[in-house]
């Protein structure tokens, strides 16, 4: 017997992302799509207030007599019936089981409007309380929502920057997503010899799957956690970029055992992202990877061509590397980035990626998540857009590249760091 195919939504009932025909899940919220009931056959019997739907012939309308006036002083008083009823839908019948209220809940009173600064109390608020960004006097409760007058505060994560020596990072939260579900680690350290390395990291949250955003951050940090502690004890950077993605992998998966039930969602994809890292030292530059997020090589000399150090674990890719199909074929199927490896408890198999390169001439590295590559996505396109002077000036790089997919639509969250090579002195900064 043929399963039924949810109803075809042009927003999703959650977050109203708009929806492309055939999606099972939101790209913005991971609302799972096939939950969602479809809409009930509506025939009124009867209308509301009182009023008296005109009968119609095959002629036209039917014109009812007048009826004659009536003597109201010794009628009762009309009996108020109530429209909607607790618990039920329109209907009358029960809510389906399937139905999901993702909202925030409803507070019993909404303020309408700022506190009058004449009476409201202003005591000063103890150490760390979050005040409200729009009346500045309601605290912020766990929700990131005003306690006073129910104003949605900015999130931390919405748009994030970090500069640290050679390398920089820069996140944003994109034009159509409502969270940030990227996340980023940059550091240096130095190796055995005293000779610098500078690590970056960035992750990519699935949409698809609970937490998105929790994902990202934790195996972001663990990674980067897990490279400063291998590197300065001597590890090869290209083993030390494995282990760091197992590290990362294990601290996804220890997610999946924090996830609250949802009974109204009990079959939950685990939390789950991508990951690319980079690791920049004076003579070698590694490269690792699970996933779609990418690394680009772009020569300082712009007469040198730029390169692509990472493949993807995608659907498309694997169509290229099977034979089945063009690039440009792959790329062009909406199946193309339909992921085939993740960091995740529901995994199917972890197989991190690492590439070790020898480059013969000064450049930049350029990490960085879909939301950009999307908008530059072969090796030349990104040496386009990248600034000439990044080796100098990664961060306002990292800015321009970030701004080069906002401007492009900024579809999805856009996160990239950019990491000079080779690695300059110990505490040596940009220009």
């Amino acid at each position: 017997m043929m399963s039924q195919m949810p109803p075809a939504l042009s927003k999703c009932p959650s977050c109203e992302e708009p929806l492309e025909s055939g999606d099972r899940f939101c790209g913005a919220c991971g609302y799972d799509l096939s939950a969602v009931p479809a809409p009930p056959h509506d025939s009124p019997t009867m209308t509301m207030n009182g009023a008296v739907p005109r009968p119609t012939s095959a002629g036209g309308p039917v014109d009812w007599p007048v009826a004659p006036e009536v003597d109201s002083s010794d009628m009762p008083a009309p009996v108020h019936v109530p429209t909607d009823i607790q618990g039920t839908d329109s209907g009358g019948s029960e809510l389906p089981a399937e139905v999901r209220f993702d909202g925030h809940p409803e507070p019993d009173e909404y303020a309408l409007q700022a506190p009058d600064p004449r009476t409201a109390d202003f005591a000063t608020p103890s150490a760390g309380t979050k005040l409200c960004v729009a009346c500045r006097a309601g605290q912020v409760d766990r929700d990131g929502y005003c306690e006073n007058c129910g104003h949605a505060q900015p999130r931390e994560r919405d748009h994030m920057e970090q500069e640290l020596g050679a390398v920089a990072a820069v996140s944003d939260r994109g034009l159509r997503h409502h969270r940030n579900e990227d996340a980023f680690a940059v550091s240096s350290t130095a190796l055995p010899d005293g000779s610098p390395a500078v690590v970056a990291v960035v992750c990519d949250g699935v949409s698809s799957a609970t937490r998105p955003d929790e994902a990202s951050l934790a195996a972001s940090r663990a990674a980067n956690e897990a490279l400063l502690d291998s590197l300065p004890r001597g590890a090869h950077p290209q083993q030390a970029m494995h282990d760091a993605i197992i590290a990362a992998s294990q601290a996804v998966n220890s997610l999946a055992g924090t996830t609250p039930p949802d009974e109204h969602a009990p079959h939950q994809n685990a939390p789950a992202c991508t990951l690319v890292g980079a690791v920049v030292t004076p003579s070698l530059l590694i490269v690792g990877w699970v996933g779609d997020s990418r690394a680009y090589w772009v020569p300082v000399d712009r007469g040198s061509p730029a390169a692509r150090l990472t493949e993807d674990d995608s659907w498309a890719a694997q169509m290229v590397a099977a034979g089945l199909m063009s690039e440009a074929e792959a790329y062009a199927d909406e199946r193309a980035h339909a992921i085939t490896g993740w960091l995740g408890a529901d995994a199917y198999e972890l197989e991190p990626h690492t590439a070790s390169f020898k480059p013969d001439r000064p450049g930049v590295v350029v990490v960085c998540t879909d939301g950009l590559w999307n908008y530059a996505e072969a090796a030349e396109e990104m040496a386009e857009v990248i600034p000439p002077d990044a080796a100098v000036r990664p961060l306002h790089s990292a800015q321009v590249l970030v701004g080069h997919a906002l401007d492009g639509g900024g579809h999805d969250n856009v996160t990239v760091a950019v990491l000079p090579f080779p690695a300059p002195p110990q505490g040596a900064g940009s220009a």
